[in-house]
């Protein structure tokens, strides 16, 4: 069965997402071969931003030095990502991974006082090997106030 999505059940199902309940769900779904995979196969589709948040998030995951309440947020977040049901469905064009970088921008915002150079870092070098020379060039959003 093929759902048909409207801008209106779209715009709805966008207002009903709550991005916390959305990261506390997707913790169980989180596995790096995974995660990789998605990446891998949706990266263009996802966008270069939301790739680069979401290899930060990935490698600040992997970081020794990142608090433990923080990598519990950051496995929720990379979870939702590479959950196979969403609210919005990722195979619609154009607007399947708005729920996905609502998501991972929640989790940025909540952990970004926790990421590091060396992970800013290693998420560039990633989205050079991803996307070609001029991918590092995005930044991190500025810390919330």
């Amino acid at each position: 069965m093929v759902t048909v999505m409207t801008k209106e059940s779209y715009m709805e199902r966008l207002k009903k997402l709550n991005p916390a309940k959305a990261v506390q769900i997707g913790r169980k779904h989180f596995s790096e071969k995974a995660y990789v995979e998605k990446v891998r196969k949706y990266g263009g589709r996802i966008g270069t931003k939301i790739v680069y948040y979401s290899l930060v998030l990935y490698y600040a995951f992997q970081n020794p030095n990142t608090p433990k309440k923080a990598k519990l947020t950051i496995a929720g977040a990379l979870g939702y990502l590479i959950l196979p049901t969403d609210v919005i469905p990722d195979f619609l064009p154009a607007i399947g991974f708005t729920d996905d970088s609502a998501v991972i921008i929640y989790a940025l915002y909540q952990v970004l006082s926790q990421i590091d150079e060396p992970v800013k870092q290693q998420a560039r070098e990633r989205m050079v090997k991803i996307f070609g020379e001029g991918a590092e060039e995005i930044e991190l959003p500025a810390p919330p106030k």
